[in-house]
């Protein structure tokens, strides 16, 4: 039997309706419902997307059996209207659509008033008694045919319209009478023929076989293809072509055509929103050659229409319960609606329309949560650019921490803490960042750096501070020299000159862009109620200062999954300290120099751990390597030979040049850090965990039920982790003993090696907590070294499908999800009670938030800006996959 490809719709029936979807495409799928419903829509049919899938499988060629079941439409469509396609005294004309099974706007191609020639346009004349139409109709058709079907250039023809109009003394295209339209039609002809080689295609069905080639041709065109790679629309669903008789708003005063929406798409208001067009086609409303009218007013213009068309707007959002973007025509006083779709809207709009459509009973609260796509909360949590600003784009970056910043450009840290302080806006430009522009990353308003990935120093301490940053942009080349930046087209930027950083996109603009203010209100909090009482797993935050403990908190987080002890380290007043202990030559020097930290540490876990009450706190002993705490090896060596040369006294920079050298590694990430530290100087690790204890017993003595958690990084093997518990526990115990309280900790440790996940049963028989860092464990797994592969091959990758998503954005699923779930499993396997968290980036990605749902973690944890992301993710992963 042969398949269905072709679903007719008209006259009160339809054989789709909206659960076809997938297979009518959305637009079919509504057509089909609205016809279902009741609705005036102009008869038509769709072709599936399984044919789209097929033509491209079948190198362009359609299945069999397509040719009669079109027929069989056209028939049908004929006998609705008592009309014949290609009938030169009455003819029947099309619009050919396409319809993907999620709104594409504008991205694919549209034909309309398809069947029109030399002598259908006469038979069009007859019919309306309106030669001007028919002309204006037939010289539209022409030209679209060439530009969409024909692949032409579409201002080629714009620029032949606007010869004729210039040589009438008009300026709409309105005003161009009948016989200038006719010759427009030769003209249109002519320049096809000079063009392609070939004559326009007079026969109807020669035009309507070509113009379905064109709409599923138009499934691969460039934009297209864009758009779903921005909006992760998967490639191979394919597109329907919708086939639908044509209905006219430009058949005088009492026609017209608009689009509108059930509710405003901007602010969530529930009004009608939209324009209109009187005398118009639908493509003039959306091509600004003319301004239309707001919707509000053909209540005065007509109100009869009026009164309909908002009876069907309360019928659809009634029936889909959601807001509806409808199109409409108005033709000699009747009504058609030619599509329903649902409508996209901002962040803001998104929450006030949930909860206003839960509140009056359309929804529940079940159905509101699940509405709002997790990663638009983006949008109300940072500062953003204002969409109605003119942008000049300088750069593109990696999109390295959220927001919008504007400022004057400054290259040196020290003089961006300077001017910060004096309450000016700066942005600070480096090649990269390193601990010493700790001070100048906290005064500037964002951050640009031309060099380093999603996890160099910038992005993760930007992303920390909740600043927007833009990392990795080699488009521009930075010149501290003469403090300027260059981008590949030439333009220079000196230092205090103005730009704006977008870290939700990676861009760079010239000058200061308009920015709007996060958007969080009532609607917001009520939303994130529900949710919070459907979700099951927990969120915690990623934060190493009390600013952004309490940031987190507001944002709703429950505990704090990773506290970076070495961000502590990074200060000017211990950056010294820090240095001293790295250089130190015996242990006994270096305890001294430890022995200045710890009050510093304990001041540190104290402020956060009184930030976080009685929620836990997670805290991340020492983890990378002690080089990144010492100057720039290559800056070091400029300054010891200018010394020299200068005939100065460099040996001390010349012995801290030589302990960097002796420090180098081939490849730091997988070198001498982590616990490999604490083996090699248990020190460190003995005065951090003092350092916690007293904090948190001073804490406890004073009547705060604090739960501090110990965590020890990049274990790979359990006699490591025994031996650095055995330290830890050490020190603890004697702080509690001394200090003479009841308080209870926990140690355990960080799974970010494919060996720690392969032996988690082991592990776990010492440990009481895991954390996937998610993002070492992503590194180790690929073979990865994230700032290399961000900075060179990835964007490739991604271009070339070698991979669907960048996997240190987004949590590779296949195979670190399944290092995740292995180490879930073996180490509940031996330590049911074992408590399990997830500390890496991807703990803020939705679909990586719903994956650590699935296998079971007891929290996740992210930066505080992405906490309510989270919040709502895990919420919806429990709503659509509840554990049992």
């Amino acid at each position: 039997m042969v398949e269905k490809y072709v679903y007719s719709f008209g006259g009160g029936k339809a054989d789709g309706k909206t659960e076809l979807k997938n297979l009518l495409g959305g637009k079919g799928a509504n057509l089909a419902e609205m016809t279902n419903l009741g609705i005036n829509v102009p008869p038509g049919f769709t072709i599936t997307t399984n044919v789209c899938t097929l033509y491209y499988e079948n190198n362009e060629n359609y299945p069999e059996g397509l040719d009669e079941q079109v027929e069989e439409a056209l028939s049908k469509v004929e006998g609705l209207m008592g009309k014949e396609f290609g009938d030169v005294n009455d003819p029947l004309l099309f619009s050919v659509r396409s319809g993907a099974r999620v709104s594409m706007p504008g991205m694919m191609d549209t034909v309309l008033n398809l069947g029109l020639n030399d002598e259908t346009v006469q038979g069009v004349i007859k019919q309306t008694n309106n030669e001007r139409f028919a002309y204006d109709s037939y010289r539209r058709f022409v030209q679209m045919f060439g530009n969409v079907v024909l692949g032409m250039d579409g201002a080629e023809f714009e620029e032949i319209l606007e010869k004729k109009k210039e040589k009438l003394g008009v300026d709409y295209d309105t005003e161009i009478p009948a016989e200038s339209l006719k010759e427009l039609v030769g003209e249109f002809k002519a320049h096809i023929k000079e063009t392609t080689g070939e004559d326009f295609p007079e026969e109807p069905k020669a035009q309507l076989w070509a113009a379905i080639d064109a709409v599923f041709g138009s499934w691969n065109n460039e934009r297209a293809i864009s758009y779903r790679n921005i909006n992760d629309i998967p490639h191979h669903w394919g597109t329907a072509v919708n086939v639908q008789t044509m209905v006219y708003g430009n058949m005088g005063e009492n026609s017209g055509t608009g689009v509108a929406f059930t509710r405003n798409p901007s602010t969530g208001e529930n009004k009608y929103w939209g324009e209109y067009l009187k005398n118009a086609q639908g493509e003039d409303v959306v091509a600004g050659i003319r301004t239309p009218k707001p919707i509000a007013q053909l209540e005065e213009e007509m109100p009869e229409i009026y009164k309909q068309l908002t009876d069907i707007f309360e019928k659809l959002e009634k029936h889909y319960t959601d807001v509806q973007d409808v199109e409409f025509t108005i033709q000699e006083g009747e009504l058609f609606m030619l599509q329903t779709r649902t409508g996209k809207r901002t962040a803001r709009a998104a929450v006030k329309i949930a909860v206003d459509l839960e509140e009056e009973g359309l929804i529940d609260k079940r159905t509101a949560v699940g509405r709002i796509e997790p990663q638009k909360l983006d949008e109300l949590l940072h500062r953003r650019i204002d969409p109605d600003a003119e942008l000049t784009i300088l750069a593109k970056g990696l999109d390295a921490s959220p927001g919008a910043a504007a400022g004057k450009v400054v290259f040196d840290s020290d003089e961006a803490a300077e001017l910060g302080k004096a309450g000016e806006k700066v942005v600070l430009v480096r090649t990269e960042t390193s601990p010493e522009d700790i001070h100048g990353m906290a005064a500037a308003q964002g951050v640009l750096t031309s060099r380093g990935g999603m996890t160099s120093h910038a992005a993760v301490v930007a992303r920390g501070m909740g600043k927007p940053a833009v990392a990795g942009c080699e488009d521009i080349k930075v010149d501290y020299s003469v403090e300027k930046f260059t981008t590949p087209d030439g333009t220079v930027v000196k230092k205090g000159d103005f730009i704006t950083i977008d870290g939700g996109t990676g861009n760079v603009y010239l000058g200061e862009v308009p920015t709007i203010d996060p958007e969080m209100d009532e609607n917001f909090e009520k939303l994130m109620g529900w949710a919070d009482d459907f979700r099951t797993m927990q969120v915690r935050t990623n934060a190493d200062t009390p600013e952004d403990a309490e940031a987190a908190v507001d944002f709703g987080a429950e505990g704090i999954g990773l506290c970076r002890t070495e961000h502590m380290f990074f200060d000017e007043d211990r950056l010294p300290i820090v240095q001293d202990m790295i250089l130190a030559d015996s242990k006994a020097a270096r305890e001294s120099a430890l022995e200045k930290l710890l009050p510093m540490q304990k001041g540190d876990f104290k402020g956060i751990l009184k930030a976080m009450g009685e929620r836990p706190v997670t805290i991340r002993l020492l983890d990378p390597p002690l080089h990144e705490f010492l100057p720039d090896h290559d800056e070091l060596l400029v300054e010891v030979t200018k010394l020299k040369a200068g005939g100065k006294d460099a040996s001390d920079k010349e012995e801290l040049l030589k302990t960097i050298e002796n420090l180098h590694e081939m490849n730091p990430m997988l070198g001498h850090r982590g616990c490999r530290l604490g083996v090699t100087y248990p020190e460190i690790y003995e005065m951090q965990a003092k350092a916690i204890m007293e904090a948190a017993c001073e804490l406890k003595a004073d009547g705060l039920d604090v739960h501090p958690e110990i965590m020890i990084p990049l274990v790979a093997h359990i006699n490591e982790f025994k031996l650095m518990k055995g330290v830890v526990k050490k020190a603890a115990d004697a702080v509690i003993k001394e200090a003479g309280v009841d308080l209870s900790y926990t140690i355990g440790t960080m799974i970010e090696l494919p060996r720690a996940a392969l032996t988690a049963d082991q592990i776990a028989e010492e440990a009481e907590f895991f954390s996937f860092g998610t993002n070492d464990l992503t590194q180790t797994t690929f073979g990865f070294s994230r700032d290399d592969a961000e900075g060179k091959f990835l964007a490739h990758y991604l271009d070339e499908e070698v991979l669907e998503k960048n996997p240190f954005q987004v949590l590779d699923q296949d195979g670190v999800g399944q290092l995740v779930e292995i180490g879930v499993n073996k180490g509940r396997s031996s330590n049911p009670n074992l408590k399990v968290g997830i500390c890496g980036e991807h703990g803020g990605e939705p679909s990586s938030v719903k994956f650590c749902h699935s296998v079971g973690l007891n929290y996740v944890s992210c930066s505080p800006f992405r906490v309510p992301i989270a919040r709502l993710a895990a919420a919806q992963a429990e709503v659509n996959n509840p554990h049992q």
